[in-house]
């Protein structure tokens, strides 16, 4: 079991709904980057179909692309976190300096 798969498991008192798709893309990278984004936010997020759309692109269109699904309880905080990303407020800006 991965780590980020084992993130996810809880406590069976701690359910918090259905998974619920909170956004598609057909780039399963650009998917994996606004889940980490949530995930970082403290959002419990992941990837669904990301294997089968990066195993075969010409399918990525017939099942509705990458899917980041986040538990029913976090749809509306996840798509806080996923507008924010859409303005640029994660954006680092052009003389960002990570030794600074």
């Amino acid at each position: 079991m991965s780590a980020a798969s084992s993130a996810m498991i809880h406590h069976p008192d701690d359910y918090a709904g259905d998974m619920t798709t909170v956004a598609r893309d057909l780039t399963p990278t650009d998917a994996h980057m606004l889940c980490n984004c949530l995930q970082a936010a403290g959002v419990p997020a992941t990837v669904a179909d990301d294997n089968l759309v990066q195993a075969n692109a010409l399918w990525s269109v017939a099942v509705g692309g990458a899917k980041l699904r986040v538990a029913a309880d976090h749809v509306d905080e996840a798509k806080r976190v996923i507008a924010a990303f859409e303005r640029g407020e994660f954006a680092l800006d052009d003389d960002f300096d990570p030794d600074a």
